[in-house]
C-alpha cells in the first residue's frame, strides 16, 4: 500500500533480515480480507499507519530464520501469526489479548499488514516469537485465514456461548469469509439452530453445506420469517457480519429478550438507539475486534480436529488485484488466499 484512496502496487522489496527475537517467516498463505478494502479505501489521516507497507495480516507460514535469543521455534516449523500485535507488556497484552493492548494508541499500527509489513510477500517479518503458534498438520496455506476469519467469529461466540444451549436460535448475517467460518463455530461448539442470511445464493449453499439449519435471502418478510422459526420469541444470538445500515436494522429485528446483538462487519453502518423499540429487553448490542491468542490456539485445535475448515480460492501473488475484485464483486466463496510461494 503504497498511498490512500489508491490500489496497492506490486514492488520489489528486500528480505528482512531478524533480529534478536525476531522471526523470518516464509509466507505460505496470507488470507485477503474486506478490512483490506477498507483500509485503502479510507483517507488519509483516518489510520494512523505510516506509508508504505505490505498488506496481508491473516497469514500462516513456515519459519525460515530466527534472530538471536528465540527459542522453541526451528526452520521449517509450520505456525500461524497471531495477528494483532500490540506492547506484550500491557495487562491485556499479558493475558493473550494484544487485541486490547492498552498502548495500541501509541503503537501506531495494528500488526502485520496493518501499519506494518504483512504477508502478501514471499516473506514477512514477525516482531517476536510469542506471535507464533504452531499449526501441526495443518497446511499454512489452508490455515491462514484461521487466523481472521475464524478467530474473529469465535471470539465473538464464545461469549454468547451460555446463551446457546439446545432450544436456542443463532442468526449470522453475511455468511461469506467470516460467516461461514461462523456457522462451522456455531456448529461445533453448541447445539443451538443456525440461521443464515445472505444475498448470494452461493454463500448460502456454502452455509448449509457446512451446518447452517435455514438461509433466507433478505427481503422486506425475513425478520418475520426468522421470528416465526423461534414460535416469536426471536433470535438468542445475532451476529452481523456486515456491518451495513440494513443488517444492523435486521440483526436489531430478530434478536430476542436478553439476547446478543454482535457486530463484526466494518460496513460503516449505524443503529439508532432508544430506550424503548431498538432492542427487546435486557438485549445486549456490542461489537467485537479480533480474538486472544489463546482463543487462536483453540481454533486451530479445532481445525486439527476437523470441526472447521476454511473453504478457500488460491492465487498467486501477482493475482492479488483479481482476489480483491473479487472480493469486491461478492464472487468469491469463502476467503482468498495469496499464495507467495506457490
Amino acid at each position: 500500500m503504497v498511498q490512500w484512496q489508491q490500489e496497492p502496487e506490486l514492488r520489489e522489496v528486500e528480505v528482512p533480515e531478524p533480529g534478536p527475537g525476531q522471526v523470518l517467516l516464509k509466507v505460505g498463505g496470507a488470507g485477503a480480507c474486506h478490512s483490506d478494502l477498507h483500509v485503502t479505501e479510507w483517507p488519509e489521516g483516518a489510520l494512523p499507519y505510516e506509508l508504505p507497507f505490505t498488506l496481508g495480516h491473516e497469514n500462516a507460514g513456515w519459519v525460515e530464520k530466527v534472530g538471536a535469543g528465540v527459542e522453541g521455534l526451528a526452520p521449517g516449523d509450520a505456525v500461524a501469526v497471531y495477528g494483532p500485535w500490540g506492547c506484550g507488556r500491557c495487562v491485556p497484552c499479558r493475558e493473550s489479548r494484544e487485541n486490547h493492548c492498552e498502548r495500541a494508541a501509541e503503537i501506531g499500527a495494528a500488526g502485520g499488514g496493518l501499519g506494518l509489513d504483512g504477508g502478501m510477500a514471499p516473506y514477512m517479518l514477525v516482531p517476536s516469537a510469542r506471535l507464533l503458534l504452531p499449526l501441526g498438520d495443518l497446511d499454512p496455506r489452508d490455515a491462514a485465514p484461521l487466523s481472521d476469519a475464524a478467530l474473529t467469529p469465535y471470539s465473538a461466540i464464545k461469549r454468547s456461548l451460555p446463551l446457546l444451549g439446545a432450544g436456542s436460535t443463532a442468526v449470522v448475517i453475511g455468511v461469506g469469509g467470516l460467516g461461514h467460518m461462523a456457522v462451522q463455530i456455531l456448529r461445533a461448539l453448541t447445539g443451538t439452530r443456525i440461521v443464515a442470511v445472505d444475498l448470494s445464493e452461493d454463500h448460502l449453499r456454502v452455509a448449509r453445506e457446512v451446518g447452517a439449519d435455514e438461509t433466507f435471502v433478505p427481503g422486506p418478510d425475513t425478520a418475520e420469517q426468522i421470528r416465526e422459526l423461534t414460535r416469536g420469541l426471536g433470535a438468542n444470538l445475532a451476529l452481523d457480519v456486515v456491518g451495513s445500515d440494513d443488517t444492523m436494522a435486521l440483526a436489531a429485528a430478530v434478536a430476542r429478550v436478553g439476547g446478543h446483538v454482535t457486530v463484526l462487519g466494518l460496513a460503516g453502518g449505524s443503529l439508532t438507539w432508544t430506550a424503548m423499540g431498538t432492542l427487546p429487553w435486557s438485549c445486549s448490542l456490542t461489537s467485537t475486534y479480533w480474538g486472544s491468542a489463546v482463543e487462536l490456539a483453540e481454533v486451530l485445535e479445532l481445525a486439527q480436529r476437523g470441526q472447521i475448515r476454511a473453504h478457500t480460492q488460491r492465487f498467486t501473488l501477482e493475482q492479488a488485484p483479481e482476489a480483491y475484485a473479487a472480493m469486491r464483486e461478492g464472487r468469491l466463496e469463502g476467503r482468498a488466499v495469496i499464495c507467495p510461494n506457490g
